[in-house]
């Protein structure tokens, strides 16, 4: 079976053609820029011998020009024995594991546009594409906050009126779920576990950031919430505020809802510390002596270990320290200042390791180290293949 991953986000789309169950990689690329002045459309063909990936450069207007550059990169499918997976951001309460996409679903997934404004969207954008591409090819939906569903109830509420939540959906709902899951099957494997013993702090650092808390293979803590914004600093992303502080941003007049969705998702994080969402170029004028750069490098470390020291009281006992996402696995310099300081949490990095650039799963820490520090490489669409790929075999046996 041939199964196409797409995974839509805000301004870009990755997609992956995997053939299962082996899992081999066929084609794969990256429409990324979208809605800007310039994009770029990136593929690379593994069946054909092209080793080198072919690029373009071109106004991409919105996502549908995406889907359709992709669909003409990929060229003719086959009807029979393909199967679509979609990375959808927010799936509520509706879904603890991946759907078979049908008109209910995705009039369920529209009906949680509110909730993830600038994910949901392009997600179901690609959904609607492929279902009208291929309306008999089998289109599976695998949420990334279907794996934090095994929250505990203590965790999910808020200290808001209980209506809010039973009425209106107000809770934590967690991000990134896709991401650890796989990062967990891969962890597990590493430390010769299975991953219902497997007790991990799994750190996604990208452009979105999240610390999540997993104990017998079931996460049970996460800092993003009912939206992606919570938890840490991101690129331009606030992360945790004081509630307060918002509602004096309201009433000083200047700023409506629009105005302050837009300061807390758009010119906040990195970018409202110091001016750039992009880590490479940060981390470059931190070393020349830039006081914003450095002051946003510190005060993105320092929360990263504070989650990391809350997160171990949660769970008692760590298996693993994980750390994936762009900035995560690429990052020598962030992940030392993270753990600066927390041997007495017996966790103690070995420079030269970490200081190693690698593709592959790889142990960073010292000897000494009482806990595994591991570096794994996010692959989402792989993930989004092996449960699409599950889902619809299942539901073709049955």
């Amino acid at each position: 079976m041939l199964i196409l991953a797409l995974n839509s986000g805000s301004s870009s789309i990755k997609y992956r053609l995997l053939r299962m169950p082996d899992g081999t990689t066929l084609a794969g690329g990256l429409v990324e820029g979208i809605g800007e002045s310039t994009g770029r459309c990136t593929c690379r063909r593994h069946d054909d011998g092209a080793e080198a990936p072919s690029s373009r450069t071109l106004s991409i207007a919105d996502h549908r020009q995406g889907l359709a550059l992709i669909f003409d990169g990929l060229g003719a499918l086959p009807g029979q024995g393909l199967a679509v997976g979609h990375r959808v951001v927010h799936g509520g309460s509706l879904f603890d594991a991946a759907a078979l996409i049908d008109d209910r679903v995705t009039a369920q997934i529209a009906a949680l546009q509110s909730l993830a404004p600038l994910h949901n969207p392009p997600n179901l954008l690609g959904i609607q594409a492929c279902r009208a591409l291929w309306p008999q090819v089998p289109q599976v939906a695998v949420f990334d906050t279907a794996f934090h569903q095994t929250l505990p109830p203590h965790a999910y509420h808020y200290a808001l009126p209980r209506r809010l939540c039973d009425e209106q959906g107000v809770r934590r709902y967690g991000f990134h779920g896709i991401s650890v899951q796989s990062a967990l099957q891969r962890a597990a494997a590493h430390l010769g576990k299975a991953p219902e013993h497997t007790n991990l702090i799994v750190l996604h650092l990208g452009n979105g950031a999240s610390v999540t808390a997993i104990q017998a293979g079931r996460s049970v803590d996460t800092s993003m919430g009912m939206t992606p914004l919570a938890g840490l600093m991101m690129g331009s992303r606030c992360g945790d505020v004081d509630p307060g502080l918002l509602l004096h941003l309201l009433q000083q007049g200047e700023l409506d809802a629009d105005g302050l969705a837009d300061l807390l998702t758009r010119r906040s994080g990195f970018n409202g510390v110091c001016g750039d969402n992009d880590l490479r170029r940060i981390l470059a004028r931190a070393e020349q002596g830039d006081a914003a750069a450095q002051l946003a490098l510190d005060m993105y470390a320092h929360q990263i270990k504070k989650y990391i020291g809350a997160y171990c009281a949660v769970l008692g006992r760590v298996d693993a320290l994980v750390f994936t996402g762009g900035i995560g696995e690429n990052a020598a310099p962030v992940r030392a200042a993270a753990l600066q300081g927390l041997e007495m949490l017996g966790m103690a990095l070995d420079a030269r390791k970490n200081a190693a650039a690698s593709a592959e799963l790889r142990a960073i820490h010292a000897a000494s180290s009482r806990v595994e520090v591991l570096v794994i490489p996010a692959d989402e669409e792989r993930e989004v293949a092996e449960q699409t790929y599950r889902l619809v075999t299942t539901v073709s046996c049955c």
